[in-house]
This record gives C-alpha cells, structure tokens and sequence, in this order.
C-alpha cells in the first residue's frame, strides 16, 4: 500500500520539524509577511499549524481550530503574501527532502484555501 504524504514526511514528529523550520528559518525572516505574526504566540500557531498541514497531508483529523476564513480575518492577505507563504512551505518541504510531485500535492491542497484566506 502507498504510503499517505503524512506518512512519507514523517508523521506529526516529522511535520513539526517542517512547520518549526518553516516559521523560524522562512516566513518569519521574510519582510513581507512577517508582521502578520508580531503578535502571535509563535508556540500555539506552530502547534495548530502542525495540525492542520497533518491533516492536509493526509493523516489524522486533529486540527479543530478556527475555519481558515475566521484565522484570517482582518488581516488582508494579498495574493503576494499568500503566494510568499505557499514558497515558504515548498521550500521547507525541500529541505526535508520531500519529493517535488508530493510538494506539489501539498501546495494543490492549499492552493485550494486561497478563496478563504485572501483579502478577509
């Protein structure tokens, strides 16, 4: 049986690491989206995010924070932020060694939540 993209990165163990990797290394010493986490409790965001992208990746169903619509309201996200923050997780993807054709099936499924995330 194939294994699921959660699987593959490493399960929940092996996402935190992306996720820690992804806040620290990337978005959070990128210019243009970093003040969108000025006020965030960088500890909580890493924990739902790593639910959330579990989920998006195909393993358990643990993310039960607020819709995305509701995550995001009020800060109007513009298609460059969203664009800045879909590169930062491919690149943290690669820098675990995650295959390009399963990046590209991570990025599909966020891509899918653009509509819920831009210019709320």
């Amino acid at each position: 049986m194939e294994q699921t993209l959660y699987e593959k990165v490493g399960g929940d163990k092996g996402i935190e690491k992306v996720v820690e990797y992804f806040y620290h290394e990337l978005v959070l010493k990128d210019d243009t989206v970093s003040h969108f986490f000025k006020n965030t409790d960088m500890k909580k965001q890493i924990g739902h995010q790593t639910k959330f992208i579990s989920f998006a990746l195909g393993g358990p169903k643990q993310y039960a924070g607020k819709s995305m619509e509701k995550a995001h309201k009020g800060m109007n996200i513009q298609p460059a932020h969203f664009d800045a923050i879909a590169t930062h997780l491919h690149d943290a993807l690669a820098h675990f060694g995650v295959e390009e054709a399963d990046i590209d099936t991570a990025l599909t499924k966020v891509a899918s939540l653009r509509d819920d995330i831009q210019y709320k």
